[in-house]
């Protein structure tokens, strides 16, 4: 089968060295040479620079391998899917997610997954953007769900839906009444901000210095809960996730700034790290997620 070829050819790529390929996928070193050759035959090409003590890759080896990686990925993923028809989907997902997400977002798909798979245990912790982004590079969490991207070389980043940002305002903020603000409205406002770290404060403040705004004063606060109640409070203007105000908007508790020629919007992302296996369970998830990404 092509694929165990793939496979033997990727992992003598990686271990340098016939024997050890041999010894991990369980092949004598002429079985590995074998399956090298037929390769190379089948290609028409030299993959391989061959030395007593270890083998590189040659440039038609290196690009096989980078597609080789791809394919075998993918044949893992619908070899999954596969079973996913077949199996009960069981054990254990550890999820991360940013404060938008995982308070406003994801409860309502949690419940419809845990209702479809109710033998698959569920665990949420909830950070800052910097915060999940270090616990899945440190295989703490299984995924992680992010405001924006990551740009880290050993994480897989898959776009999950987008989010709207708006500027809002205590209900009797002077610029309240206004249909259209003008960005020069915004000058020496006081601002109620997100910490360092959040996805949410990141682009607060793209937003503040590509503008060119003056900011009066800020306040900040470690979750956007906080943000809102000190906006409903009073306290300054800020900008948060359309997600988060929905309610307070509707109420009338705080108020849209509409920012003429403006459409502020970021992307949330499902993070994973590129060494680590998903199990069923945390793949099934993800699908799920993608095929059901459109706002509720």
């Amino acid at each position: 089968m092509i694929v165990d070829t793939l496979r033997v050819f990727v992992t003598v790529a990686e271990q340098s060295h016939f024997s050890k390929a041999g010894e991990l996928l369980n092949l004598s070193q002429p079985g590995v040479s074998l399956h090298i050759r037929n390769l190379e035959n089948e290609l028409g090409a030299k993959l391989l620079h061959r030395s007593p003590k270890q083998v590189k890759l040659t440039e038609a080896g290196t690009i096989l391998y980078n597609h080789a990686k791809q394919i075998l990925a993918h044949f893992e993923e619908a070899h999954q899917e596969i079973q996913m028809l077949q199996d009960e989907v069981t054990g254990s997902i550890h999820i991360g997610a940013s404060f938008t997400i995982g308070e406003y977002i994801l409860p309502s798909r949690l419940a419809e997954f845990a209702n479809q798979y109710p033998q698959v245990k569920l665990q949420v912790t909830i950070g800052n953007t910097e915060e999940i982004i270090g616990g899945v590079r440190a295989n703490e969490l299984d995924i992680g769900f992010i405001e924006g991207e990551a740009h880290e070389n050993d994480l897989i980043v898959t776009p999950y839906m987008k989010d709207e940002m708006i500027i809002v305002s205590p209900a009797n903020h002077p610029l309240s009444k206004i249909v259209s603000v003008e960005q020069g409205m915004l000058q020496n406002q006081v601002w109620v901000l997100r910490e360092l770290g959040s996805g949410t404060r990141a682009f607060s403040d793209h937003f503040i210095q590509a503008e060119e705004i003056s900011v009066k004063r800020s306040y900040v606060f470690n979750s956007s809960q906080g943000v809102k109640e000190a906006v409903a409070s009073g306290l300054g203007i800020a900008m948060l996730s359309r997600w988060i105000v929905r309610k307070e908007l509707a109420s009338g508790e705080i108020c849209e700034l509409p920012i003429r020629q403006h459409h502020l919007e970021r992307q949330f992302s499902i993070i994973r790290h590129k060494e680590s296996s998903s199990s069923m369970a945390t793949h099934v998830f993800i699908q799920k997620l993608l095929v059901s990404r459109k706002d509720k």
